[in-house]
């Protein structure tokens, strides 16, 4: 069986008091057209790094959030395929539920920074206008809803719910 190597990433389930959720639109070149792609905030583990310091890390970067405390653990996803994380078979992304009142997303990285990682948009999201989603944009993961809706009823799972695409 031939190893193989994932990229190992860190996202942020941020929801707001309203339960909004926030997500970045990445705009993804690919050989047949482009695809948009909303996901939570967060990025790859660096060799040598902690998870919870790439998570804190990530979210200054990207969306200037600042966390103390060490956030719960709540999904685990591993994809294997091309085309998921250059250079690697696949990718592990570990999600982090993290709590905070709305605000305006304004990280460390510039725009052409942001732009250089396929970030191009924030917006918060309610978890019906996910739902009811019908246009060509994806969401990661692909379900999105459904995690996202029996975490916000359900609250802080006691293990990570393993994820599909």
């Amino acid at each position: 069986m031939p190893v193989v190597h994932l990229r190992h990433s860190v996202r942020a389930i941020v929801l707001d008091e309203d339960d909004r959720i926030l997500l970045c639109r990445h705009v993804i070149p690919k050989p047949t057209g482009t695809i948009v792609v909303w996901a939570a905030p967060g990025g790859g583990v660096e060799h040598g790094e902690a998870v919870l310091a790439a998570l804190r890390r990530e979210l200054h970067e990207e969306v200037g959030l600042t966390i103390d405390a060490d956030p719960p653990h709540v999904w685990h996803q591993e994809v294997v395929g091309p085309g998921f994380a250059v250079g690697h078979d696949g990718v592990i992304n570990d999600y982090f539920l993290v709590r905070a009142a709305s605000f305006r997303p304004l990280g460390a990285m510039s725009d052409d920074e942001l732009a250089a990682e396929n970030i191009f948009a924030f917006r918060w999201w309610r978890l019906p206008d996910i739902a009811e989603y019908c246009g060509t944009d994806l969401f990661s993961p692909r379900d999105l809803a459904t995690p996202l809706a029996a975490l916000i009823a359900g609250g802080v799972p006691s293990r990570p719910l393993s994820l599909g695409l």
